[in-house]
């Protein structure tokens, strides 16, 4: 019996018929670019009820797929071959008019962001509202119900008060379940998920990966799901296609090519694939802390009423020390404190109680002049390379900028800066070009750069591989390994990926709701787990147990 929630679009008989299918793609790059192509005989399907994963690193041609699908397509991209089929209508020669139409109706799309997804001025229900009015001719007042039954389907509590709330009230989940309300809720026949969980912890993660998985299965909608990480891919996918700088390398049912790969390519991916195992890493030596934090707390006032304003504890009593070659990570969910104890312990927020300690010194109350020592000896790098770096400062400009205002003088900071790209793996004659000519991975290393030029003690890594590829990520952390092992500086990691702090940190700390619920040796953490969310976390993990690369 045919599910009632199915796209009425879609024929009675075509319950595994094909939704989407992308026939000899080929989209030609502006030129100038490092390649002809952004994707090449591109040919695949997917079916109603199926999930397809679309593999690749950055660059690889997935997202500009699904830009092509949705009609999306920036104008610098011209499509030189092939077609795109939704439920036997072609995309690619329907009118303007027509792919609005079959936006929402018959496909809809989830992107990698939310907040970015979501208009900040209006509240959620009108921007879902907004849509379906675009689409149906309902009442206000049935566009309502609708509106409230949808995110009561996707799990957001409180349903009438997510419907006045805006984007910045709702945590990361609670956004991304708002986008997938207003994705599924004409019931399209094709989903487009792109990296939608990749900045989400892993439990939210989890949920988002079954409230996926669960619709697409009681609606029957085919999903094509784009995104770097194997943990979701194992957790989520029915077939898997990999892609690498346009080209289609392989593909197949999930369990053929994440077990047994047959391209070289595919093998590589999988062998990058941080385990949830802690990696031996030799013992630190015991020696006087870089860095102590103690009894560090932060609480913000919220209101602006006399009488209205209340506390609200975003960190409370934590405290910890970095070694001398020691790297300590913290880890927990959106939400748990973990960068607000960063930027506290950086000085980037005034703590509210608590004292630090770099070499000795308290800093904790220094201003001015007297955290110049401190801002020298503490470097972050920060989650988005791209936003961190000046666009309009050559790569250069933006290393030397630090040791300059230290008053190091001008020739020693360039030769540094020479020093420091071979250092992280980049060429000299990189320091002349800008911020925009690099991959991610690119950046992220200038970013590690720009940090160690003022021959920093301590690094404080937020979330600083979280959105990169796996073998992309696996450098960075081989590169932060070798560079720590040459310098003997103090790392502080701070990440949502359990895969990544097992195989970087010598010690971990757990935050719950701005408190540390465990620490400990990272393998003690890991491998028995004292407390129930330290448990809770690792069970989230997605992909976990699964054996990558291995029949």
């Amino acid at each position: 019996m045919r599910d009632t929630n199915v796209n009425t679009d879609i024929p009675s008989s075509a319950y595994a018929a094909t939704v989407l299918a992308v026939k000899q793609l080929t989209i030609a790059l502006p030129a100038g670019a490092d390649r002809s192509h952004a994707v090449h005989n591109i040919s695949l399907e997917v079916r109603q009820g199926e999930i397809v994963c679309l593999l690749g690193e950055s660059g690889s041609g997935k997202s500009v797929i699904a830009q092509a699908v949705m009609g999306l397509l920036p104008a610098t991209l011209k499509t030189l071959n092939g077609d795109i089929e939704l439920l036997g209508e072609s995309v690619l020669t329907a009118s303007p008019m027509r792919i609005r139409q079959m936006r929402g109706e018959m496909m809809a799309m989830v992107f990698q962001e939310p907040m970015t997804a979501l208009n900040p001025i209006m509240t959620c229900g009108a921007q879902v509202d907004e849509m379906l009015a675009q689409h149906s001719h309902s009442r206000a007042s049935e566009r309502r119900r609708r509106i409230l039954e949808i995110f009561e389907h996707v799990q957001l509590p409180e349903p009438e008060r997510i419907y006045a709330s805006y984007p910045h009230q709702l945590s990361g989940g609670q956004r991304q379940r708002i986008v997938i309300a207003m994705a599924l809720i004409l019931k399209p026949a094709l989903l487009i998920c792109d990296e939608p969980t990749t900045a989400l912890d892993v439990t939210t993660q989890a949920e988002i990966l079954k409230l996926i998985r669960e619709l697409q299965t009681e609606s029957g909608t085919a999903v094509l799901f784009i995104t770097h990480d194997f943990g979701v891919v194992a957790e989520i996918a029915d077939r898997v296609v990999v892609l690498r700088l346009g080209d289609m390398i392989e593909q197949g049912p999930k369990m053929q090519v994440l077990q047994q790969p047959r391209e070289p390519y595919t093998r590589m991916l999988l062998g990058a694939v941080p385990g949830l195992v802690p990696r031996a890493r030799p013992p630190v030596q015991k020696a006087y802390p870089l860095l102590e934090a103690r009894a560090i707390g932060k609480t913000y006032l919220t209101g602006s009423w006399p009488g209205r304003k209340r506390e609200v504890k975003a960190a409370s009593d934590v405290s910890l020390t970095v070694l001398p070659g020691e790297t300590v990570g913290i880890v927990g969910e959106s939400g748990s404190g973990k960068s607000t104890v960063a930027r506290c312990i950086a000085r980037l927020i005034e703590p509210t109680t608590g004292d630090i300690f770099a070499d000795g010194r308290s800093v904790a109350k220094a201003r001015g002049r007297d955290l110049y020592p401190f801002r020298r000896s503490v470097q972050v790098v920060f989650q988005d390379p791209y936003r961190s770096l000046n666009p309009r400062q050559t790569v250069g400009d933006s290393i030397i900028e630090g040791p300059l205002n230290f008053g190091v003088p001008y020739a020693q900071a360039w030769q540094r800066a020479e020093e420091l790209m071979t250092l992280v793996r980049l060429k000299p004659d990189a320091l002349h070009r800008y911020p925009s000519e690099f991959s991610g991975g690119q950046r992220q290393r200038i970013s590690i750069a720009r940090a160690l030029a003022c021959e920093p003690q301590v690094l404080i890594a937020d979330e600083a591989v979280s959105a990169l590829d796996v073998s992309v990520q696996a450098q960075i952390l081989e590169l932060l390994d070798d560079i720590q092992r040459r310098l003997r500086i103090g790392i502080l990691f701070i990440t949502h990926d359990l895969r990544v702090a097992s195989q970087i940190c010598d010690r971990v700390i757990v935050m719950r709701r701005g408190e540390i619920v465990e620490e400990g040796l990272i393998e003690d953490v890991f491998l028995a787990p004292r407390h129930e969310y330290t448990q809770a976390l690792l069970a989230a993990a997605p992909g976990r147990g699964f054996s990558f690369g291995t029949a």
